[in-house]
């Protein structure tokens, strides 16, 4: 039986002599059997690292004083031996074959059943044995990529790029441990619902790629809570799921260089924005929820905005106002408490991109929609320039609940203009 784990290996009787036996742990392979050529000789621990491929022995029948289990769960646990007088800590171990470990261990130390125990050869450790855990490792050629050869499940950073890669190995996507997640400079067309999985992914780049679309599922996956960086640049992306905006951890995110028509309507509700890049999309106006993003650098150029024009109105007023709209504007204005276990999915949908009013109130399909011009100052600290005129304004959509709040700002916008 065998254990890769680190292990420190502490005298108790340095401090007697007031010495510290404190270091630093070490990656090893614990062993568990007898030694070659002695059939009926006792159990032994051997424990081989880097620096000692050959390993230390340390016999285990009648000679485990304790097992210290208290951490277990946390991949931790100490043996204390009789003879000599040391402590075996142990750590970073899989928590499953730590248990088994100990169990054999306690067995061996007890004498019963050692001949069904499963001991190992007590032979010297291979170098991939006790080398320490890779966690990153970065391939930037096709020729390099690994067909047949499974990745580290070690790994934390992976850099695949430039790999002529059509989709996600399904192998990278078994990688639990990974924080940073780099395809970039591939033709991957489309992202699998299980790289939602990736629990503790932070960084995700997707830049120069073939991806029209990003997944609705991703956004509500594990990910909504971990993903602080996303770069979906120079893809061919149209458009942004409604449930993008529950990518909250979110502080950076690119988007330069697709095909964008539209920003979510519900961008505002990404607090945690700092960097936000969308320059050289098809965007002809910002959302009006942009107004409640706070970002130090914001870079939109070369998008199509449109000249704002509050004089010249989308009116999609309907007066009087449907059963249906008053019952939407009453539930959102309201806060009262809704779910596809009361009403129909489309309705639900439908209430989450509810347009707020100028007054707060809010209106679902019954409104005014005019564009206003915001500078960008306002939301951002630092801001590219929008075009070559040295500007920094863009057109944001604004909407009014009924002809009242509508009058009442044009009343104001015209006193200001002169």
């Amino acid at each position: 039986m065998r254990l890769q784990c680190e292990v420190e290996v502490l005298s108790r009787l340095l401090p007697t002599c007031g010495l510290r036996g404190r270091g630093r742990a070490a990656r090893a392979l614990l062993s568990l059997g007898r030694p070659p050529g002695a059939a009926g000789a006792g159990v032994y621990l051997m424990v081989c690292t880097a620096r000692d491929r050959g390993g230390a022995r340390y016999k285990v029948q009648q000679n485990v004083e304790r097992l210290f289990t208290r951490f277990v769960e946390e991949g931790k646990a100490t043996v204390r031996l009789r003879e000599p007088a040391v402590d075996l800590c142990l750590s970073k171990a899989n928590v499953i074959n730590l248990k088994t470990f100990l169990s054999a261990v306690r067995l061996a130390h007890q004498g019963n059943d050692t001949g069904v125990l499963p001991l190992s050869p007590l032979v010297p450790a291979k170098n991939s044995d006790v080398e320490k855990p890779k966690t990153k490792m970065i391939i930037t050629s096709r020729r390099d990529y690994p067909l047949t050869k499974s990745f580290p499940f070690s790994l934390e950073h992976l850099q695949t790029s430039y790999c002529k890669l059509a989709r996600i190995d399904s192998r990278v996507l078994s990688l639990r441990r990974l924080r940073k997640l780099d395809l970039s400079h591939n033709h991957i067309k489309q992202l699998p619902a299980t790289l939602g999985d990736l629990a503790f992914l932070q960084e995700l780049d997707l830049h120069d790629n073939h991806l029209e679309a990003f997944s609705g599922a991703l956004c509500s996956s594990g990910l909504q809570k971990s993903l602080q960086l996303l770069d979906l640049s120079q893809n061919q992306i149209q458009a942004l799921p409604l449930e993008f905006c529950q990518l909250r951890g979110l502080v950076q995110l690119r988007l330069d260089d697709n095909a964008l028509l539209r920003l979510p309507c519900r961008i505002g509700q990404l607090r945690r924005l700092r960097f936000l890049s969308a320059a050289r999309n098809k965007l002809p106006f910002l959302p009006w929820d942009f107004r409640n993003l706070s970002l130090e650098n914001l870079d939109l150029f070369g998008n199509p905005f449109e000249q704002p024009n509050p004089l010249v109105p989308n009116i999609q007023l309907k007066i009087p106002l449907s059963l249906l709209e008053c019952a939407a504007r009453a539930t959102v204005n309201h806060r009262i408490p809704y779910g596809c276990h009361l009403l129909p999915s489309h309705l639900c949908k439908d209430l989450e991109v509810a347009k707020t009013c100028r007054c707060g109130s809010a209106c679902l399909s019954s409104f005014i929609q005019i564009t206003v011009t915001m500078n960008l100052h306002h939301v951002a600290h630092t801001v590219v320039l929008v075009d070559n005129m040295g500007g920094t304004d863009a057109p944001v959509l604004c909407y009014f609940c009924s002809l009242h709040c509508y009058s009442q700002f044009l009343d104001r916008h015209l006193q200001s203009h002169g």
